[in-house]
């Protein structure tokens, strides 16, 4: 089965984060799928999966002892903003059930791929938030970053690109893009759409055409 090269608002998608197994796994709604931008929301309360803490960076190359439990998300209100291609995404976060603001969010990842129930990505420990006016920004798990470096979990190759994919993300929202996220910023949920639910699926690494239900 090979996933649908676009999917339709409304339409569920499971958003992943894999890499040896799935580490993560949330349920969005699509809002936006085309060519240059896939944009995806998910409300708080939806359920999902995660692992049951933060790696340390000793853990990191063992990282298939970590277990992954039901998760519920919660605090924030998150339409996910994805350029194709590009080493990360920008989150909108707004408190729960208001249209007040809390940031913007920048999560360094692998490009996102496309799969048969939604779309897979992998994190690369560092982010970024901006402040919602989006005159301000500051590293996330900065320490944890250096941290793995030193460890060796990264390369000098690696660490170059990360800082890099960051530097480009914060001049394009800030800048570039800005007015793309301004108007993002006033987007509202359409009250029609059904809460997401996780694809039965969720737990498949490679998916290869069988075992998958009519249903994502």
């Amino acid at each position: 089965m090979n996933p649908k090269l676009f999917r339709l608002a409304g339409e569920n998608a499971t958003l992943r984060g894999v890499g040896i197994k799935v580490f993560w796994a949330f349920p969005t709604i699509i809002v936006k799928d085309e060519p240059d931008l896939i944009a995806l929301y998910m409300p708080a309360g939806v359920l999902g999966r995660n692992v049951t803490h933060k790696p340390k960076p000793e853990e990191l190359f063992s990282l298939t002892e970590l277990s992954v439990v039901e998760c519920t998300w919660q605090r924030t209100d998150v339409l996910m903003l994805i350029v194709p291609g590009e080493a990360f995404s920008t989150y909108i976060m707004w408190k729960t059930g208001t249209k007040n603001l809390d940031c913007l969010y920048v999560n360094l990842q692998d490009p996102i791929r496309r799969t048969p129930i939604g779309f897979d990505t992998m994190d690369h420990t560092l982010d970024i938030i901006i402040s919602p006016d989006m005159s301000e920004w500051e590293w996330k798990d900065e320490d944890e970053f250096l941290e793995a470096q030193k460890v060796g979990f990264y390369s000098k190759e690696q660490v170059s690109e990360v800082y890099n994919e960051s530097e480009k993300a914060v001049r394009l929202i800030t800048s570039e893009r800005r007015s793309l996220y301004e108007e993002w910023k006033n987007w509202q949920a359409n009250p029609d759409w059904e809460f997401p639910k996780l694809s039965p699926n969720w737990d498949e690494v490679n998916f290869n055409g069988h075992n998958l239900q009519n249903k994502v």
